[in-house]
């Protein structure tokens, strides 16, 4: 994702003369290099020749479209620029579009505006004519006010390009599905092929044996170096088990870690899923490593989740892989003001959501017939956040998105062998609770601690994804 820039796009118009272009030129350099250089922006913003005409526009768009190292486009009205010459372009623009509305200078120079200055410094009167233009051709585009320096304009414009860099890469999704859903549970399946026309997103079924024949083929060394790896960065609690045992067992997950990696590479597949209905051939449901495997930035859900799936690695690549995750919503709280979600999985929670180093421990597992498996163990962080679920309702998909407020465990789970995550709904349980109840949100979801409903509701936008905020 690093590679990826923005171009910025000014418009004008070759009534002003050359004299006046050359200096909105070098306004918009100086604005393109000090944004660059304020470390604020987490791609690069990459000046283009002025928009002053149909052809230049036009050329610049399908230029955009082509690149595939460019995510989107920032415009910036320096002055008055007439919109029919962006219309054949602005059509043809396939990639996110943000209307930065600010101008060159901070204030009004009293003291020396004469009507040259008025003239060439007219962004009040360029953004009217040019959102006029993007909301008739319904463009779904951002769009930015305020000064240029501000620390909250530079942090939008850096949180729209997290969302543009993960549309782009939702056209690149691909979620192997180990098994099939879960028999009997409604809200797991959906219609992938109207996933694919809408989110570009590819979904592949796969038995249970092609990823076997990957775990057969690991070696030795291979897990014995990952288990070393292993011991650097978490602690070990043997509990019940003998070193022997405990060992043997964290190593099952180590052969799976490598396996599965390695078959989701050879595929291109950047997001999968499990079933534990589905392990024909396997010791044990994986645990350990998908947690591993999540921390790396591959989606993951549950019971043949594929939306989730999806969803999960959409959210990792906007939030950098911070403290974003595939979640589940297992029992309340309900003690008098006191009301939350625990929140948590079989074995399945992300370490990015850690709030202290996490342990690995063996422990059984009453579902799947498996040998005991292993899992990291951790406290969630506290944090406000997005919890976010995708459903199919046959007709269309819906996006559910509830703002929330983490908070760290205060009472210990001694016979909890899973990590668990805390978290208030807002606006408070009883609304939340039954908004998303009502509204058809799944108990599966992805929640982060690093994202706003403002960034999910630009990319909802973009994907014409009918969605409802609960806030």
């Amino acid at each position: 994702m690093r590679k990826k820039e923005f171009w910025f796009v000014v418009g004008s118009q070759q009534l002003y003369g050359e004299e006046a272009l050359a200096e909105v030129k070098a306004n918009a350099q100086k604005i393109t290099d000090a944004l660059n250089e304020s470390g604020a922006l987490p791609y690069p913003l990459v000046l283009q020749d002025l928009a002053v005409n149909t052809d230049q526009i036009t050329n610049t768009m399908k230029e955009v479209n082509y690149r595939d190292e460019v995510a989107g486009v920032i415009t910036w009205m320096h002055t008055f620029s007439p919109a029919k010459m962006w219309i054949h372009g602005t059509k043809l623009l396939q990639k996110p579009l943000l209307h930065l509305a600010t101008q060159f200078n901070e204030s009004i120079p009293w003291q020396t505006i004469d009507m040259d200055f008025m003239n060439l410094n007219q962004a009040a009167h360029g953004d009217r004519e040019y959102g006029f233009i993007n909301a008739r051709l319904n463009k779904q585009n951002k769009v930015v006010v305020g000064y240029w320096g501000r620390p909250e304009v530079k942090q939008q414009i850096a949180q729209w390009m997290d969302v543009a860099v993960a549309y782009n890469e939702s056209f690149k999704i691909k979620v192997a599905r180990f098994g099939d859903n879960m028999r009997n549970v409604a809200v797991t399946d959906g219609d992938k092929i109207e996933a694919q026309i809408q989110f570009g997103w590819t979904v592949d079924y796969f038995g249970i044996g092609d990823l076997v024949q990957y775990v057969n083929a690991v070696k030795e060394e291979e897990i014995d170096a990952l288990f070393a790896e292993y011991e650097n960065l978490y602690e070990f609690d043997y509990g019940n088990y003998s070193r022997e045992d405990w060992e043997a067992s964290v190593k099952v997950q180590a052969s799976y870690e490598i396996a599965i990696k390695r078959f989701l590479d050879d595929g291109s597949y950047t997001a999968f899923t499990s079933n534990f209905e589905d392990l024909y051939g396997m010791k044990q449901l994986p645990g350990l490593a998908v947690q591993r495997l999540m921390a790396q930035g591959y989606g993951f859900a549950g019971e043949g989740d594929w939306k989730t799936a999806a969803l999960d690695r959409l959210l990792k690549v906007m939030s950098h892989n911070q403290s974003t995750g595939f979640m589940e919503d297992y029992t309340y709280e309900l003690a008098a003001g006191q009301e939350s979600i625990l929140q948590s999985h079989m074995l399945e929670v992300d370490p990015t959501l850690a709030n202290n180093k996490p342990k690995i421990i063996v422990s059984p597992l009453g579902i799947g017939d498996r040998e005991d498996p292993a899992r990291l163990v951790f406290d969630g962080k506290a944090g406000d956040g997005v919890v976010v679920s995708m459903a199919d309702f046959g007709t269309h998909f819906k996006l559910l998105i509830n703002e929330v407020s983490a908070f760290e465990p205060t009472a210990d789970a001694p016979n909890l062998p899973v990590a668990r995550v805390l978290w208030k709904v807002k606006p408070n349980f009883q609304d939340g609770v039954k908004a998303w109840i009502e509204n058809g949100g799944g108990h599966h979801t992805v929640v982060s601690l690093n994202l706003t409903t403002d960034q999910i509701v630009a990319y909802a936008k973009l994907v014409g994804l009918q969605y409802v905020v609960i806030k």
